[in-house]
């Protein structure tokens, strides 16, 4: 009787193993499938969008704009120049000989420049530039297309 009962205790066990071992396998497999077709998620779909979006505009040439004197408003003038870096899609558009025209970059340069005081002129140049080419690039910008992709000082004099 001994035999008969130590054999059923082992019996459940038994039976038990190869059942709990098929269960652990298939929730390591299904873990597996789901971080495949995550990954394959990830890269063929959100990949290509950020991609895209991401994706800086194609060199076209490069405009560059005679230097202008601008009063600054505290007094003072500063003369600049600046050179146009413009997209091929400006390039390739009915501009004649291609590129952009820059009469709408001076304006702004003239009218960022002429509100600013001469100690901004010289300790916050980086600021001052970096607005100037949100400006100029946003007005470059026809049908969500930009044709200017950056704005270079080719002079800054203070006095």
């Amino acid at each position: 009787m001994a035999d008969k009962k130590s054999k059923k205790d082992e019996t459940p066990e038994d039976d038990e193993a190869p059942g709990g071992g098929r269960k652990k396998l298939l929730v390591i497999g299904l873990a597996a499938v789901l971080a495949v077709a995550g990954a394959a998620y990830f890269f063929l779909f959100a990949g290509s969008g950020e991609a895209e979006a991401a994706a800086e505009p194609v060199h076209g040439g490069y405009t560059a704009l005679e230097p202008v004197a601008v009063n600054l408003a505290g007094g003072g003038y500063l003369k600049i120049g600046i050179t146009l870096e413009y997209t091929a899609d400006a390039a390739a558009g009915g501009h004649g000989s291609g590129g952009v025209d820059g009469s709408k970059a001076l304006d702004l340069l003239i009218s960022t420049y002429s509100q600013a005081q001469p100690a901004d002129v010289v300790g916050a140049r980086d600021a001052l530039k970096e607005a100037l080419e949100q400006k100029i690039i946003e007005a470059y910008t026809e049908d969500g297309v930009p044709m200017v992709m950056h704005v270079y000082l080719t002079e800054y004099v203070t006095q």
